[in-house]
């Protein structure tokens, strides 16, 4: 069975594959084999990334127990 790997090793072969493709120099075949594997990467990156969200709002409770969300800091508007 294969190690499930990390968000971040994720990013960072998510980020070689469209260094690849940019280039445009793969043949057509591993160009579509790069890119089904760039959009398997990048619903297990969005999984990871709900996981997070879910914990975050999870562990942010108000008074009365009840989760309270809260803008992230790059949300907030200036």
């Amino acid at each position: 069975m294969a190690t499930k790997k990390t968000f971040e090793e994720n990013m960072l072969r998510l980020e070689a594959i469209v260094a690849q493709l940019e280039k445009g120099e793969a043949p057509l075949d591993e160009s579509l084999k790069l890119f089904e594997e760039g959009t398997k990467l990048i619903g297990e990156c969005r999984t990871a990334l709900d996981k997070a969200e879910q914990q975050v709002v999870k562990l942010m409770k108000g008074a009365d127990g009840e989760p309270v969300e809260t803008p992230f800091a790059s949300e907030e508007t200036v």
